[in-house]
């Protein structure tokens, strides 16, 4: 064989003539073959392999693109891709968080990407770098405390990988954030910068520039799941959007030579011009919240399923009254524990509303074991044990939690641990239980003074109004503390008259009588009745309806005091331990309530209205409560912007009471509403057609698929003849007759260059007809030149035709049964069995076909 390099022409197909035999190409570079049968030849920017028999040649061309360019697109892929995901960093808390699964799993999409340019590692070896990445990697990073030594993984990394794949995007929108690292719920993040980096690198390294505009999909996809799963604030959105933006559009640019190097200077100042409207836009925006599913979604937690805290704490100190229920270390001295947060009173009992009745509403988030808290004041780290006794869906906490775990993850259902900001109280739906030991991080407020408290006027926020408050509280409230200057002086004024004014009494055998109840009749009997007397039930009750009835936000709060006999908190029930530890063991008796009053600058205040403990009655005692009558009639505090009380509770609270109004009226059509959305959304012909058109295109590819891969060398290569034949008749072209005659046809019809076509139709020909063996890799270079003619002559249709022809099923059966013969080729092999001189002018091997 010579080569002759004089010969180079401009097309990209080869010629070969003679025994020596010439080739003709598009440039210089490097001939490879030892025989006329085969041989290649390279340069710097594309490659012709052929196989020849006689004077018959057969050519490909096959685009190459430079490594470097190659990374440096993946390069910028991953740039962007990280951009796109920062939406999640305030998710898990900070940049070291989010940085151990999107960095890793960023760049192992983009290497295997850049793997199916080797053709030995193309699609299938692909798809197993993928499984293993996503399986075996992922979660040994992702859930690095379940693995042995942190490297080998476990059966429970596997199998906690595998659910948290699909189960961490649920885990992300029902959990308020900073989610920390804990459960495997980096799998989220893990699976969206693997696949979708991966997707977008596989077009952006094609050699066609073109098909990088797909690649632009899944960044666009990267950057709405992302936003949608993140928080409404974002972490530095302005910066990263507009730094996304520039560089997917100075990457496009370049992929498709629209850049001009040469006017660099004018380029930077048009970037840095536009970058600098974009953010200076940004700043001059209003920044509202975006729309983000955590907001949207409603956690599976049934409020009517709970009755009212409050109604249960007499039955604590009748059963458990000597008994230890909770077990605290490391709490500071004198620290209250709260169970549970009341603000809303129906006129039977004090329940909890949600944010559709107050400010500070009792709506109760799944949270992780990092809880994000504006509390300033001391930090602490405590270790709670539940004792036997204390069986409730309530969590006893402190302060303000900033992080509660669990010793075992078993021990909250993994799962169900709902947290509210707002009332700083928590919810376990499957119960506290003897054992159940967490660890809880919080922050304790620091306690105003008397002189804050009193010259402290009180907040404006929502709340829902009180319904069915007695006279009596009105009048005595009013009688009390009416005339005083601020909200705080007047909430002391009441706490301090029902202290020192009441008597105090359980009503269990051997007390004085006092019935058990907080509602209206009981309240008033409280206050109007023969006997002040109570318990911090009633005394709690009462105050917060007082004070309601003087414009002041007030709440009930159960929980736990350390007090001592009067009642009064003290730091001397916290016992010293080895070391600098600490513990305080709860007792039935310290289950108690009181009230929380909101004051501008210094939030949620306690009050403890209730009596000491040691002032118990006997019937020579006066015990009746101050006449409002012979106190001096105060006017009611003055306040600039009164509470905005709605007129009439919905019942919709988070936690209800067994007397709570569990039937609220608008619960049928929130249900109504809820599964008329899923049958629209999940339920619409739309999706029946686009899972119909998928089938249609997954069964078309399998058929190509199976086509190109199996079979005999020579079967394989006639098929690839039929996949553009029933290509040219799905999209409504006419071709019949021989296949140089299909050739013309298609040609003629898509008005393009026949010469492709006709020597794919040559190499068919003496595949089928030469009687010659045909090697596996001449099929497989035979299939490349079919895959890029079928992309040409889609990309020659208009865009509906060429819908159109993608969803086709015309003929596909050719390629089903894919040792169907054509009428002309039978006829021909006829022939030539029967050992009759066939006419040349229907040989498909000859060239002046």
């Amino acid at each position: 064989m010579t080569f002759d390099q004089s010969s180079i022409t401009t097309t990209n197909t080869a010629a070969y003539a003679g025994s020596s035999g010439t080739y003709t190409g598009t440039s210089s570079g490097t001939y490879t073959g030892t025989s006329t049968t085969t041989g290649s030849w390279a340069d710097s920017t594309h490659s012709v392999i052929w196989m020849t028999r006689g004077n018959v040649l057969r050519g490909m061309g096959l685009s190459r693109q430079p490594w470097g360019k190659r990374i440096a697109s993946l390069v910028l892929i991953a740039a962007m891709m990280l951009l796109a995901q920062a939406n999640l960093i305030d998710v898990y808390g900070g940049v070291a968080t989010w940085t151990i699964a999107a960095v890793p799993a960023t760049l192992l999409g983009a290497i295997i990407a850049l793997a199916g340019m080797l053709p030995a590692l193309r699609l299938w070896w692909q798809i197993v770098f993928l499984a293993f990445a996503q399986f075996i990697i992922g979660p040994v990073v992702t859930l690095s405390s379940t693995t042995s030594h942190y490297v080998i993984p476990t059966l429970k990394t596997l199998s906690s990988g595998w659910e948290m794949t699909f189960g961490s995007f649920k885990y992300i929108i029902s959990v308020d954030p900073p989610l920390g690292t804990q459960d495997g719920v980096l799998m989220a993040v893990w699976t969206i910068g693997l696949w979708l980096t991966f997707l977008t690198g596989v077009f952006a390294i094609n050699a066609n520039a073109w098909l990088s505009l797909v690649g632009v999909p899944p960044l666009a996809a990267a950057v709405a799941v992302c936003a949608l799963l993140g928080t409404d604030s974002g972490w530095q959105r302005a910066i990263c959007g507009i730094a996304f933006a520039l560089l997917l559009i100075i990457w496009l640019s370049w992929r498709l030579e629209l850049l001009e190097w040469g006017r660099w200077i004018s380029a930077l100042i048009i970037v840095v011009l536009a970058a600098g409207l974009a953010f200076g836009g940004t700043l001059l925006m209003p920044q509202d919240d975006r729309f983000v599913l955590r907001d949207r979604y409603d956690p599976p937690l049934s409020p009517y399923d709970y009755t009212s805290p409050l109604s249960g704490m007499r039955s604590y100190i009748k059963d458990h009254k000597k008994d230890v229920l909770l077990t605290v270390h490391n709490l500071p001295a004198g620290t209250p524990v709260k169970l549970a947060v009341m603000d809303r009173f129906d006129g039977t009992v004090w329940n909890l509303s949600d944010s559709s009745e107050a400010t500070d509403s009792s709506n109760y988030h799944r949270v992780g074991t990092t809880i994000k808290a504006d509390e300033q004041g001391k930090s602490f780290t405590a270790t709670f044990t539940v004792d036997q006794g204390l069986t409730d869906t309530w969590l006893p906490l402190a302060g303000a939690a900033a992080g509660v775990s669990f010793a075992n993850d078993a021990d909250n259902g993994n799962d169900t641990f709902y947290y509210n900001t707002d009332t700083d109280s928590a919810i376990i739906p499957a119960g506290t239980r003897k054992g159940l030991t967490y660890t809880e991080s919080g922050i304790i407020a620091h306690k105003p003074t008397d002189k804050q408290i009193s010259s402290a006027a009180a907040a404006r926020i929502t709340q829902p109004s009180a319904q069915d408050v007695p006279d009596s509280a009105s009048k005595l409230a009013t009688s009390i503390a009416g005339g005083q200057s601020s909200g705080g002086a007047a909430a002391t004024a009441l706490a301090d008259t029902l202290k020192d004014s009441g008597w105090f009494s359980h009503g269990l055998e051997g007390d004085y009588p006092s019935d058990a109840g907080h509602g209206n009749y009981r309240i008033n009997k409280l206050l109007a009745g023969t006997a002040m007397v109570g318990d911090s039930e009633q005394y709690a009750s009462a105050m917060a309806l007082m004070a309601r009835e003087l414009g002041l936000p007030s709440r009930v709060v159960l929980g736990f005091l350390p007090k001592n006999e009067d009642g009064e908190i003290t730091d001397a029930r916290t016992e010293k331990t080895s070391g600098n530890g600490t513990k305080i063991e709860f007792t039935g008796n310290d289950v108690t309530a009181w009230v929380e009053i909101k004051l501008q600058g210094l939030g949620w205040v306690a009050f403890y209205p209730t009596p000491k403990e040691t002032k118990v009655p006997d019937e020579n005692q006066n015990l009746t409560p101050p006449n409002p009558q012979t106190l001096v009639r105060q006017p009611p505090v003055p306040l600039t912007d009164p509470l905005r009380d709605q007129t009439q509770a919905k019942g919709q609270s988070s936690l209800a009471g067994t007397d709570a109004d569990d039937s609220p009226t608008n619960l049928f059509w929130v249900r109504f509403w809820r599964v008329t959305r899923a049958v629209a959304i999940y339920g619409s012909p739309l999706w029946t057609l686009l899972i119909v058109c998928g089938l249609i295109l997954i069964f078309k590819a399998a058929l190509l698929a199976r086509a190109r891969r199996h079979g005999s060398p020579k079967a394989r290569v006639a098929a690839g003849w039929n996949a553009i034949h029933i290509l040219a008749e799905q999209s409504g072209i006419t071709a019949k007759g021989t296949r140089r005659d299909q050739a013309g046809a298609i040609a003629r019809q898509l008005g393009t260059d026949d010469q492709a076509l006709i020597q794919l139709g040559r190499e068919a020909d003496y595949a089928t007809f030469s009687g010659q063996d045909i090697a596996s890799g001449q099929a497989t270079t035979y299939w490349n030149g079919v895959d890029r003619l079928r992309k040409a002559m889609l990309a020659s249709l208009p865009r509906f035709r060429r819908i159109r022809t993608r969803l086709s099923l015309k003929s596909v059966s050719i390629l089903a049964n894919r040792h169907t013969a054509k009428p002309h080729t039978a006829r021909v092999k006829r022939k030539h069995k029967k050992g009759k001189r066939h006419d040349h002018r229907f040989h498909p091997c000859r060239d002046d076909q």
